[in-house]
């Protein structure tokens, strides 16, 4: 049985590009498509573009958490998701981007083997978050096990890469909301900073309001009418001293100190401005850097509180118990776990006002 990415029983999550309606375009870290069904087994036919990195999606079926890998590009191919599955019994399947711009793709539909039955999707949760940060925001080298608080091993290809164990995935799943996560390895605030897209570095000041954010898939703004979150996190500071060639960018320089905190407020008001009133909580994570970038995002909160251009209780700086110092490699698993169950514990704290 073909189930073609039209058919209204798919569900979908992140920002995807449904401007061909049969080619349905994956470019972030953590975007999915789910399906509930009956059958022996099930292909998904794709055709994918490559730019670097071991080529990896993952799968999760039932539960159980997969990955599939493939090398062709520029061809449609199909890939086998799940197989053996009792016939006769309702699953689910949830076809996932483990990893940030190292490729995107076009998906192409679902084959259910067996005697196949294409089955009603779950109901979409009334809890909106978006998330917009770096490689640790999506899940980058997570499953490096054995290297919790260690650099990371050298040549991983991204095989390590799984946006679906980041902190912001599972922050999401613990408090039941649906995620769009716009994150990006090495990405900074400023363009012409950070590690993302060597060597014309690309900042989230460009990336923000896009559907495809790099050049090469054709760069297309998003419809912010589409996803209106009730929470926005905000994590950047960790990549934002790098400048490729020239003098770190200066955090303690009081010049580019106020550059940086006055282009991190125009961001956030504009997708104010989209968003009607949401909740901001900015941080940066337990990746090691300079304290004095969570400085100055306490100073950036405090500034527009006082400035009456963000209400008192509707944005919050989050600081974790070990902010900044845990590891100088990216966060493990059991890292990202760490984050996630301090930030689902502060983001309950607040109360149900978060989600009104």
């Amino acid at each position: 049985m073909f189930v073609s990415p039209s058919d209204d029983r798919l569900y979908y999550c992140g920002r995807i590009d449904f401007s061909q309606q049969e080619r349905p375009v994956f470019y972030y870290a953590g975007s999915f498509v789910r399906m509930n069904f009956k059958g022996s087994g099930v292909t998904a036919v794709i055709r994918n573009h490559r730019f670097y990195n071991i080529m990896e999606l993952g799968v999760i079926c039932d539960g159980v958490q997969s990955k599939v890998r493939f090398e062709q590009k520029e061809e449609d191919i199909t890939l086998t998701l799940a197989q053996g599955l009792e016939e006769d019994k309702a699953h689910s399947l949830i076809f996932f981007k483990r990893q940030d711009a190292t490729h995107y793709y076009e998906f192409l539909g679902f084959e259910i083997a067996g005697s196949a039955q294409l089955l009603p999707p779950p109901e979409r949760p009334s809890r909106r978050i978006e998330v917009f940060g770096d490689s640790v925001s999506a899940g980058a080298v997570c499953e490096a096990y054995g290297y919790e608080g260690k650099c990371d091993p050298e040549d991983h290809n991204g095989v390590f890469d799984n946006s679906w164990g980041s902190y912001a995935s599972i922050t999401a799943r613990n408090l039941g909301a649906e995620l769009h996560n716009n994150s990006q390895g090495g990405i900074a605030l400023f363009d012409g900073s950070g590690y993302y897209h060597y060597p014309d570095f690309i900042g989230v000041e460009s990336t923000y309001d896009k559907l495809c954010y790099f050049p090469e898939g054709g760069l297309s703004q998003w419809d912010f009418s589409l996803f209106v979150p009730h929470l926005v996190i905000f994590a950047f500071g960790q990549n934002d001293c790098h400048n490729e060639g020239k003098a770190d960018f200066d955090i303690h320089d009081p010049a580019y100190r106020s550059k940086w905190k006055s282009r991190y407020k125009e961001v956030l008001l504009d997708l104010r401005s989209h968003y009607g009133d949401p909740m901001f909580i900015l941080m940066t994570t337990v990746l090691c850097h300079d304290p004095e970038w969570d400085k100055a995002i306490d100073e950036i909160r405090n500034e527009l509180v006082n400035d009456g251009l963000v209400p008192d209780g509707k944005i919050f700086h989050h600081m974790f118990t070990r902010n900044g110092s845990a590891t100088p490699g990216h966060p493990r698993i059991a890292e990202q776990r760490e984050m996630s169950e301090e930030l689902t514990a502060f983001i309950s704290s607040l109360g149900d006002s978060v989600w009104n």
